[in-house]
């Protein structure tokens, strides 16, 4: 495994879905990126922007038909590797009930160390540590079938971490909660980058979530069509129209106030901002 200052390095990977014999979705076409230790990065996209493709060759669920992904070193085409790949980069999907496994929380937290051959009493200390780090120690006993849509996806973390990953994937993790779930992945997900200096790739469609990555990497017909931090890529309102998606309320109502003359940065991203500039 070699250290270096990227965890992810995708060069020119294609990926193509075939739908029949003979017609197919050209998913990804030639995508480079690195992505850095301990970066917070947001992927934007309309629906069939490639995003969620991209996402399932970080975590080796795919191979990409030519070029290559490389996790901490080592490259999803190597099946010898694969285990340790999901290991160091774990996934979070959309739907938490697709990835809680058992009838008790702490069962569930347990399930990917088990099978990683951790014995007691470090998985015990693994589950009740990671159940703390998402705050969900109270509800270790309860069954995940009696939780929140926002509490699920919690547990659905604190299973991944239990894991010890260097990096974690979150495909549209808030897509089917409501805004308090939401705000509850999101200050666990901002924790975890903070506190644990976790890689987070957060793939997303909401605009006020990516404000709070380092760095947007906006997806269009399986490339890359804008990179850059918040306020470099919501600063570019005309362009972001193009591709189907939206700003910021805040920065779409900057915008909209500069081109009735009044002198406001384009790049404004919170209220706050643009409230102390009026």
């Amino acid at each position: 495994m070699t250290e270096t200052n990227n965890i992810i390095v995708v060069k020119n990977a294609d990926y193509k879905y075939r739908t029949d014999e003979e017609t197919y979705v050209h998913a990804l076409k030639g995508v480079s990126l690195e992505i850095k230790r301990g970066e917070y990065v947001a992927v934007l996209g309309h629906n069939g922007s490639g995003k969620s493709t991209l996402a399932k060759l970080l975590n080796a669920l795919i191979i990409p038909e030519s070029g290559s992904v490389s996790v901490n070193g080592m490259d999803t085409k190597n099946e010898a590797d694969l285990w340790n790949i999901r290991k160091s980069c774990g996934m979070v999907f959309q739907n938490p009930d697709n990835q809680l496994v058992a009838t008790i929380v702490e069962e569930d937290v347990a399930f990917g160390p088990e099978n990683l051959g951790v014995q007691m009493p470090e998985l015990r200390e693994r589950v009740d540590r990671c159940l703390e780090i998402v705050e969900m120690q109270d509800y270790k006993r309860h069954s995940p079938a009696l939780l929140s849509g926002g509490q699920k996806q919690r547990v659905t973390i604190a299973g991944i971490l239990a894991m010890f990953p260097d990096c974690i994937v979150l495909d549209e993790p808030t897509a089917m909660l409501d805004p308090k779930g939401r705000e509850e992945i999101l200050s666990t997900v901002k924790r975890l980058n903070i506190e644990d200096r976790k890689t987070i790739i957060n793939i997303t469609h909401y605009m006020e979530e990516a404000v709070q990555a380092d760095r947007i990497i906006v997806m269009d017909d399986g490339e890359i069509a804008l990179e850059g931090t918040p306020r470099e890529v919501f600063s570019k309102v005309d362009l972001m129209k193009e591709l189907g998606l939206d700003v910021p309320q805040v920065t779409e109502l900057a915008f909209l106030l500069n081109k009735k003359g009044y002198k406001i940065p384009a790049d404004i991203l919170t209220v706050d901002e643009l409230v102390g500039l009026i």
